[in-house]
């Protein structure tokens, strides 16, 4: 499904519909915690499948084939906080 909407993107991309497409971008999420006396936590980071800028905004989407489990879980947490931070909508495709 991901190979499929990267096929997509870039032809949207060649006929100037969109622009500046990238993958695999990382967004912190929370930054990684120094805890005095204990072990660092790693930050916690979502890596967008794609981000490219369709007038004049920028577009997050993320290529899904299931909506549910642990995984999806995780997602749509990681989402929630995509907004909260950065106030960007994920689209899930």
């Amino acid at each position: 499904k991901e190979a499929r909407r990267y096929m997509e993107l870039t032809a949207l991309q060649k006929a100037g519909q969109i622009a500046d497409l990238r993958t695999q971008v990382p967004y912190t999420l929370i930054p990684m915690q120094k805890v005095p006396g204990r072990k660092s936590m790693r930050a916690t980071k979502y890596i967008a499948d794609f981000v490219y800028t369709a007038d004049g905004k920028t577009v997050v989407e993320d290529a899904k084939g299931y909506r549910d489990g642990a995984a999806y879980r995780l997602f749509t947490l990681k989402k929630k906080l995509m907004y909260e931070k950065y106030g960007i909508y994920v689209e899930e495709v």
